[in-house]
């Protein structure tokens, strides 16, 4: 079983990719057209304001280049910067737990893209098609062809 679910976890990391990126690319479009509710109930966040109107850039901005697994890597790090500054400066000094401030998406998000920064693309990424990701398909026939450690 473990080796089945070793073949296709690229492709589950691309999946995952995928939906968060398109996901968080959702919020700031909503942030910054006033689509898909608007932001925070309705309507746009009027352009240039800090720091509301410069994150719903950096989620739409950060959020497509994740779903098209394009400068992932970066993407993923200022968007996680991004949500943990969302968190720390809007939702803590309410209260400590995410639960209670209603700062889970903050954090949420904020995890998703750090283990994006240290994890790559996965499958079906642009990235590959341009040759980027030639450095990540080294260190995985590495690690294949590494031997296995028993203990």
């Amino acid at each position: 079983m473990h080796a089945r679910l070793n073949q296709v976890q690229p492709y589950a990391l691309g999946l995952f990719r995928i939906v968060v990126g398109l996901l968080f690319a959702c919020h700031g479009a909503a942030s910054l057209f006033g689509v898909l509710g608007g932001a925070m109930g309705g309507g746009s966040i009027p352009t240039g304001t800090w720091p509301g109107w410069y994150a719903a850039v950096i989620q739409l901005v950060g959020g497509g280049l994740v779903v098209l697994g394009l400068g992932t890597r970066i993407a993923a790090l200022i968007s996680s910067g991004s949500m943990a500054y969302a968190y720390f400066k809007v939702h803590q000094p309410e209260a400590l737990f995410p639960l209670q401030n209603g700062g889970e998406p903050s954090a949420v998000y904020c995890w998703a893209f750090l283990l994006l920064v240290f994890t790559g693309p996965g499958a079906l990424a642009l990235d590959r098609l341009f040759g980027r990701g030639g450095a990540e398909r080294g260190e995985q026939r590495a690690h294949e062809q590494a031997p296995a450690v028993t203990v």
